[in-house]
């Protein structure tokens, strides 16, 4: 009789956040994948039609366009730049000063960040500072609307997500590199191994699963990107991204059912990048 309370008392401690996990999440999600296969205003069964729609239309296409080009340049030049200043600030008479230099931008919201470069990008020279520095370099040049040239949007949006991010990854970084042995670069160093190549060969290396962790980390990030693309652009000179036009489609046309399968799709798109990062975590944990 003991032992059978013994074995129900684990469950009643986690009961209420399974309850909670059952009501905001596995709920909302059986909910949103029942809506997907209704029309607009959830009337009427259209079976494949609104991942029809997810899958082959033009706008759709470029979504995935685009979240793919914030996949591949803002993860790669994020966790770059973040390692390096992780690495150069690293034991300095100043490093907390530069790492909060750097990690500034990591607490202000996506809307602020939103905001402030949209000033920076204007296209009036008096109030855009980036063309204000350009014309001031180059006099006969003509002010770039980097907003609303369908060629740089998307790059100019993607250069506030890294602007906000590196600091992220620096400071995991930097916790890290903290975490390697003293005797390690000392040996290192012993043997001749210069800073190219102790970062390379030690650094680098020995902080391989955090590294991972950030990475997967901003992938789910990159994703999901939705503040900056609405704020800055509302989507518009091709910059939209899949949750944005999620929202399109839930709050615009009303589409119920294609803003579901856009949802599932996206869902099914970061559990998996989400389970790699829970192994990294589970892995790390085991090694200490």
């Amino acid at each position: 009789m003991f032992s059978e309370k013994r074995d129900l008392r684990p469950w009643l401690y986690i009961a209420p956040v399974l309850i909670l996990l059952t009501f905001f999440l596995v709920y909302p999600s059986l909910a949103t994948f029942r809506l997907s296969f209704l029309g607009p205003r959830s009337v009427g069964f259209v079976g494949l039609e609104n991942y029809r729609f997810s899958f082959t239309s033009s706008t759709m296409l470029l979504a995935y366009r685009n979240n793919l080009l914030w996949l591949v340049i803002f993860t790669t030049v994020t966790l770059s730049m973040g390692l390096v200043f992780a690495v150069l600030t690293d034991k300095v008479r100043y490093e907390s000063t530069a790492k909060s230099l750097v990690f500034l931008p990591q607490a202000i919201s996506f809307v602020g960040a939103g905001v402030i470069w949209k000033f920076v990008y204007d296209f009036q020279p008096r109030v855009g500072i980036l063309n204000a520095i350009l014309v001031a370099v180059f006099p006969d040049m003509t002010p770039i609307g980097w907003l609303v040239n369908s060629d740089l949007a998307t790059y100019a949006l993607i250069v506030v997500g890294i602007w906000m991010w590196t600091g992220y990854a620096m400071v995991i970084f930097s916790a890290a590199i903290k975490d390697i042995p003293a005797e390690v670069e000392e040996a290192a160093v012993v043997d001749g191994a210069n800073p190219f190549q102790m970062f390379w060969r030690i650094t680098v290396p020995m902080i391989a699963s955090t590294i991972a962790v950030v990475g997967t980390t901003l992938i789910i990030t990159v994703l999901k990107v939705f503040d900056l693309i609405y704020v800055m652009t509302g989507g518009q000179y091709r910059t939209n991204v899949i949750a944005n036009q999620m929202y399109y489609e839930l709050y615009i046309t009303r589409n119920n059912g294609r803003a579901s399968a856009i949802a599932v799709v996206l869902l099914l798109m970061i559990v998996p990048v989400m389970l790699v990062n829970i192994r990294r975590f589970q892995e790390q944990e085991a090694l200490r």
